[in-house]
């Protein structure tokens, strides 16, 4: 039998997937890196598998991610978010996504992509967890917080960004028996 992270739900066919193929691994490209962000703000209070469910849903309801489609969406299409029972529909999130946007280009102008702007925290390296300790957040995304929510970012709070950092690989953190650590 494969060894899994103990979050992992076996009987979760998405779960496994996103494990097995998508969690932890270095993402570099800015649409990647910007789905992922807006995802983890909708996770906020909630599960990752409620939003796992919704991803199709999402992608279609924001344009695929198009950045610069999202950092322009006005009343009508926050309005149109809403009433949309794919996502979750929370005027709050709906409305800092677009913002989060906005800021997230101004980052790409400053550091020529956002990749570059994550990735330089670390000077592009991976930090790899050598332990089992569970963290629900760090240092590490208690500065990129600090500075996400200096530039004017919500939902980007230290224990989200933790997740966002692990998700898109900044930060390995497959359990030392996972059959994903390496």
């Amino acid at each position: 039998m494969v060894k899994r992270c103990f979050w992992v739900d076996e009987k979760s066919e998405i779960y496994v997937k996103y494990h097995d193929e998508e969690w932890g691994v270095p993402k570099y490209d800015d649409h990647e890196l910007f789905e992922l962000l807006i995802l983890e703000g909708f996770q906020a209070g909630l599960s990752w598998i409620c939003v796992l469910k919704k991803r199709e849903a999402f992608r279609k309801a924001f344009d695929n991610f198009d950045i610069q489609k999202v950092a322009n969406y006005g009343e009508n299409k926050v309005n149109e978010l809403l009433k949309n029972e794919g996502i979750i529909r929370s005027k709050n999130k709906i409305e800092s996504s677009i913002k989060n946007a906005k800021i997230f280009i101004d980052i790409q102008k400053e550091f020529g992509s956002f990749s570059n702007y994550i990735w330089g925290f670390t000077k592009g390296k991976v930090i790899k967890n050598t332990t089992d300790k569970f963290e629900v957040s760090t240092p590490l995304s208690d500065m990129v917080s600090k500075d996400l929510k200096k530039r004017g970012m919500k939902y980007v709070g230290t224990v989200i960004i933790y997740s966002y950092l692990q998700a898109i690989g900044v930060v390995n953190d497959h359990e030392t028996a996972c059959c994903k650590y390496s």
